[in-house]
């Protein structure tokens, strides 16, 4: 019987067959509230064979202490960017992870996030509940350019939406999906500097890296359209908060909409909070009933699989699964 640590906090609040299929594999399963930072993993690791974990702070601090116990790390989601994959693989434990679940539902969300900026939901509802009958006028989307920065599953999906609702479309990615976007009509930006030139909606896809690490700054910003909307359902760290709170303060930046932040979950004096024409959700992008079954089920599956030895569904290192003690 292995010893598991489970942190993702919407497998747990949502009810679904992977509970049973977790339950129903005679392990024993502690549970605890993520995301945790690096001193909480520090103060729980050490005797847990495998870690089913959300955006845990899974550093190479954490990998030594859990080591040599550990010996797989699941994670429920795309982003492995809070776990120091390098060490975890000279360390021969794989990462498993779960492609091809949530896209349709971020991708919901991203435009849910949108609308709601173009036509001001957030204030409009809160002045109706405090009794106000205040109408602002906002803005239609059709007809706009959007820019989407990074065409895997996601960026393809705000693709399809963005036509749908007859918006102009142009995206950059490293790896271009020449069929997809000749399908679509996605005119390809060569660089991120073309897509802050020409978008009045810039909405961010991409991966964490040294590269787009505070892709949106000052510089970047002052190649955009005055009141452009920029949406982030990827991750916080993108976006320089200053700079971002900035914008918005000025106009440059017509809004805001963004799922993640560079600290979550944030201090009550998190400067976005308070920010004008913005609005941020506490990272529930992937938080449906149904891409959180369809997580967990890959999830878990990748775990077991691994505690039998046997390779996993989809896995980011090359490590091959170590038989356990």
């Amino acid at each position: 019987m292995a010893k598991i640590l489970l942190t993702t906090t919407s497998y747990q609040d949502t009810p679904g067959p992977h509970h049973d299929l977790l339950n129903g594999s005679g392990h024993e399963v502690q549970r605890e509230r993520g995301p945790l930072s690096e001193q909480q993993m520090l103060d729980l690791v050490g005797d847990f064979d495998a870690f089913l974990c959300g955006d845990d702070a899974i550093t190479r601090k954490v990998l030594e202490k859990a080591s040599p116990k550990l010996k797989i790390i699941a994670k429920y989601g795309i982003g492995v960017d809070k776990i120091d994959v390098e060490a975890a693989t000279e360390m021969g434990m794989p990462i498993c992870f779960t492609p091809g679940v949530n896209h349709t539902t971020v991708a919901e969300h991203s435009f849910g996030l949108m609308l709601a900026l173009f036509r001001n939901l957030v204030e409009e509802v809160n002045y109706v509940r405090a009794g106000q009958w205040k109408r602002i006028t906002g803005h239609e989307i059709m007809g706009k350019t959007i820019g989407i920065i990074g065409l895997g599953r996601i960026g393809k999906e705000m693709v399809i939406r963005a036509k749908a609702f007859g918006l102009n479309v142009i995206g950059n990615d490293l790896y271009w999906p020449e069929e997809f976007a000749a399908e679509h009509g996605v005119e390809r930006a060569e660089t991120f500097d073309e897509i802050f030139e020409k978008a009045d909606i810039i909405s961010l896809h991409t991966n964490l890296t040294a590269e787009t690490r505070d892709l949106i700054s000052a510089k970047s910003m002052a190649k955009m359209k005055d009141g452009v909307i920029i949406l982030n359902c990827a991750r916080g760290e993108l976006v320089n908060t200053a700079d971002m709170v900035e914008g918005l303060k000025s106009g440059k930046i017509g809004g805001y909409g963004a799922d993640v932040l560079d600290e979550e979950p944030p201090s009550a004096d998190h400067p976005l909070l308070s920010a004008p024409h913005c609005v941020i959700t506490p990272h529930i992008g992937s938080r449906t009933h149904e891409s959180v079954q369809r997580q967990a089920i890959m999830a878990t599956k990748n775990l077991l699989l691994c505690l039998e030895g046997k390779p996993p569904l989809a896995q980011i290192n090359d490590v091959p699964v170590p038989a356990l003690d």
